[in-house]
């Protein structure tokens, strides 16, 4: 879809230093991207209640197991 837009110049450069793209059409496409990628992330408040873990799950056994050498 092909738009004419206004944009904030102080944005602008701010998002192409942060980013290292180089164009202004890049910089639009990573903003909705990321923009729908947030919004539809689910509410772990709304999970609260639905789920039921196994009665003999240890969250202190899974620990040992996590990878923390980063």
């Amino acid at each position: 879809m092909r738009t004419n837009i206004v944009l904030n110049d102080e944005l602008v450069a701010a998002a192409f230093k942060l980013t290292g793209l180089r164009t202004k059409r890049e910089i639009v496409e990573l903003a909705l991207n990321e923009l729908v990628r947030q919004r539809s992330k689910k509410n772990l408040f709304d999970l609260a209640g639905k789920i039921s873990l196994r009665p003999d799950f240890d969250h202190k056994l899974m620990r040992e197991f996590r990878d923390d050498t980063d």
